[in-house]
C-alpha cells in the first residue's frame, strides 16, 4: 500500500491544497527528519517526503494518508501567512542558533543562563506553531477542507512534539536551579 505514496503523489497532494487557499510555494525535498517545514526565509515548504510516512504511521488513529498531508500543508501555510512576524523574529532565532552552534549540548544543560536561552527559544517556537494553527483552521473553516476532528487529532500530534521537548527541557532547567540552590544553601 505504502508503495503507492510516492514522492510525486505527496507533492500533488500539497499542490492541490496549495491551489485551493490560493497561497503557492515552492516545494523543496530535504532530508531533516522534519516532515514539512515553511522556510519564511525562503518562502518555501520544505518536505522529508519519507519522515512524512513515517509520522502519519505514528498517529495512532483512522486517517488518511491524503488528510493527513492536507492538514499538515494548511499548517504550513498557516506559518506563511505569519511570515512578517517570522521576519520579525529572524535576529533573535540567529542568536539561538548561534548559542547552539557555540556550546555543547552538556554545556548549554549545566548552564542556568543557556538553558533558560533554550527555554526561550522552545517558547517562542511554541508560540509560532499555535498561531500556524489558528491560521491553519480559519483556512480550514473558509474552504470546508477536513472534517474538524482529523484536523483536531494532527494539530494535537503536532503540539505535543513540541510541547514534550519543551517540558524535558523545562525539568532539566528546575533541576539545574534546583542543584545550584542546594551548593549555595
Amino acid at each position: 500500500m505504502l508503495s503507492r505514496y510516492t514522492n510525486d503523489y505527496m507533492q500533488q497532494i500539497i499542490r492541490s491544497i496549495m491551489k485551493t487557499v490560493n497561497i503557492d510555494l515552492e516545494i523543496k525535498p530535504d532530508h531533516s527528519g522534519i516532515n514539512m517545514s515553511y522556510n519564511f526565509i525562503g518562502n518555501y515548504l520544505g518536505v522529508d517526503f519519507q519522515r512524512l510516512i513515517r509520522s502519519w504511521e505514528e498517529i495512532q488513529s483512522p486517517i488518511s494518508f491524503e488528510s493527513y498531508i492536507n492538514i499538515l500543508t494548511i499548517h504550513e501555510l498557516g506559518h506563511a501567512l505569519d511570515r512578517s512576524a517570522l521576519l520579525d523574529s529572524l535576529e533573535r532565532t540567529i542568536e539561538f542558533f548561534q548559542t547552539k552552534k557555540s556550546y555543547l549540548a552538556s554545556e548549554i544543560y549545566n548552564n542556568k543562563d543557556l538553558l533558560f536561552n533554550l527555554l526561550e527559544e522552545h517558547e517562542m517556537n511554541i508560540t509560532f506553531e499555535e498561531t500556524a494553527w489558528m491560521n491553519a483552521e480559519r483556512l480550514n473553516k473558509k474552504f470546508s477542507l477536513f472534517d474538524p476532528s482529523s484536523f483536531e487529532l494532527v494539530k494535537k500530534h503536532s503540539l505535543e512534539s513540541y510541547q514534550r521537548v519543551y517540558l524535558d527541557d523545562l525539568k532539566s532547567y528546575e533541576l539545574l536551579i534546583e542543584g545550584l540552590s542546594e551548593k549555595t544553601a
